[in-house]
């Protein structure tokens, strides 16, 4: 559904100390990358750990169905915006935003089908 949460991107220093954290916390599946990158399957969305991240965040990505439409949008209502990235097999499209207060967010279009 448009709008809705669908990803999660988590920056941080370590990620082996992220996962041991959510993993203790919420019980989360994760899966390897290579390196410290990986993938965690958590009952409704995807996430990601992306470790070596000086500015340690958690980015919301919402589910939209063009991504190009939607960014384009972003930006006539005075956010900003980068280019979408190409599909990332299994994982979609996305794009990192800033909303017209400068509150970051992300976009994202999943795979077809």
């Amino acid at each position: 559904m448009t709008g809705e949460a669908s990803f999660l991107e988590i920056g941080v220093p370590n990620g082996r100390r992220t996962r041991d954290f959510y993993q203790a916390l919420f019980g989360w599946n994760f899966h390897e990358m290579g390196g410290d990158n990986v993938w965690i399957e958590t009952p409704t969305v995807r996430a990601g750990v992306h470790p070596n991240d000086d500015d340690a965040t958690i980015v919301v990505y919402f589910r939209v169905a063009d991504i190009d439409a939607a960014v384009e949008r972003v930006r006539e209502l005075g956010g900003a915006a980068g280019e979408p990235g190409p599909e990332d097999r299994g994982f979609g499209r996305f794009v990192e935003c800033r909303d017209n207060q400068g509150v970051r967010f992300g976009l994202h279009q999943p795979p077809a089908g």
